[in-house]
């Protein structure tokens, strides 16, 4: 690799460190409490433990993961608030995809609809530019 091309630095910020304990009933899904510890992993008061929920849908086209923040004091809160973040995680998913699924119905190429060169994509009659490629 030349010296022009410089790899980035990968380095764990000492400031922003947490510890991470997982509870699972190997089911719905993982509840992760992330405690707030220093650089030499003693708890740190002065920033949140923060709970995240993690859990996988099953689909036809394989299965769906899903990862949530969860507003809780505690693990059992966590544990209390974790269907309704899931569901909210769940919508929202569903919602993306849809949105992403119409951006890419608005975007396909038709060949034959318009544009120069009597509708082939690029102008250039005789076939799809770039070898054949298929373009979105």
């Amino acid at each position: 690799m030349s010296q022009d091309q410089q790899l980035p630095e990968i380095k764990l910020d000492a400031n922003a460190l947490y510890r991470e304990d997982s509870y699972t009933d190997r089911r719905a899904g993982t509840l992760r409490r992330l405690q707030p510890v220093d650089s030499k992993g003693n708890d740190d008061a002065s920033r949140p433990v923060i709970f995240e929920g993690q859990a996988s849908l099953m689909t036809p086209g394989g299965a769906l993961p899903l990862q949530f923040q969860i507003d809780a004091a505690d693990v059992s809160e966590a544990l209390e608030k974790f269907p309704a973040a899931a569901e909210a995680a769940l919508v929202e998913t569903l919602e993306e995809l849809k949105r992403m699924q119409r951006e890419q119905q608005s975007s396909l190429v038709v060949p034959g609809r318009g544009g120069p060169g009597g509708g082939m994509p690029g102008g250039m009659p005789g076939g799809m530019p770039g070898g054949g490629k298929i373009q979105l």
